[in-house]
């Protein structure tokens, strides 16, 4: 399937961001050395200084650059941490993540060399129209919300809120300001509610002034917000609702029977949208013959 172009040509300075992305995803600059300054970017591809300023500026709220002032500017590097949003069990007595998400959080870290962290806090607050549709309760019902902010390597990485029912919570380690010891799987286990399935909604938007401000990602990265509604056989348990900086997280999903496989498979590299918009001349080869932008 073919993306229509339309009939207008893309504005010069959007044409010049997609071949900077495409220079980005072959490898062509690291991040240990600034990208060209904007007076040699404005020689290579033969363009005025504003066209090379507003491409820059689209990359940089993207979140793919940055600008450091007396530095230059750099590829703004994100180490993407595959989470394994759901699989099938692979092995005997393995735990899947429905059951041990907080496991499944710490173990993905420490398999990538990276270091999570997390603030904790317990919240009494009015449900929300959706949180309390697929909780079975009224609007502006009393909901106990237990919040985790994780951290890698001191990066915001997510947000992840669980909401539960008051009279679920009332009277249990779930009302405690601070995390259980075992999560609270374990809690719900000897409540008698342990969960055995659930339904996930994925959704991407942008973030809330509040989100901008704790995820300090570029103006123009969204979210991905993972909605589940965990199940017993009684109904819902709870709705754990997870925020992701979509630069910085990649949700895997196993379908189906893994049994010949000992890991869930890797994602493919994302690939990078630019490749398939229309392209600049390629910039300027080393015997300084300019590139032209028509």
């Amino acid at each position: 399937m073919t993306i229509p172009r339309g009939s207008a040509q893309s504005p010069k300075y959007q044409r010049l961001a997609a071949d900077l992305r495409r220079r980005i995803a072959a490898g062509e600059f690291t991040a240990d050395d600034p990208l060209p300054v904007e007076g040699d970017l404005e020689r290579q591809y033969g363009v005025a200084r504003n066209t090379v300023r507003l491409a820059v500026d689209v990359l940089v709220n993207e979140g793919r650059l940055v600008r450091l002032q007396g530095k230059g500017t750099y590829l703004r590097e994100h180490p993407v941490l595959d989470h394994r949003a759901y699989g099938p069990t692979l092995l005997p007595g393995q735990r899947d993540c429905l059951a041990a998400p907080t496991d499944i959080y710490a173990r993905e870290a420490a398999e990538a060399g990276r270091e999570l962290t997390s603030d904790f806090e317990m919240l009494i607050v009015r449900a929300r129209v959706d949180i309390a549709e697929r909780l079975g309760l009224r609007p502006g019902e009393a909901i106990v919300v237990r919040r985790q902010l994780r951290m890698l390597d001191r990066e915001p990485y997510s947000i992840e809120e669980s909401h539960y029912r008051a009279g679920l919570a009332a009277g249990t380690p779930l009302m405690e300001p601070d995390q259980v010891e075992g999560g609270d799987e374990a809690v719900l286990a000897a409540l008698g509610r342990t969960e055995v399935g659930a339904v996930d909604h994925m959704v991407a938007r942008m973030p809330g002034p509040e989100e901008a401000q704790w995820f300090q990602g570029g103006p123009g990265v969204p979210l991905v917000v993972q909605t589940r509604v965990t199940y017993d056989r009684r109904g819902p348990v709870r709705v754990i609702e997870t925020r992701y900086s979509a630069d910085r997280c990649r949700l895997v999903y196993g379908v189906g029977d893994l049994a010949g496989r000992t890991s869930l498979p890797a994602p493919a590299t994302p690939v990078d949208t630019a490749r398939a918009e229309p392209r600049l001349s390629e910039p300027r080869p080393a015997d300084g013959a300019r590139a032209e932008v028509s």
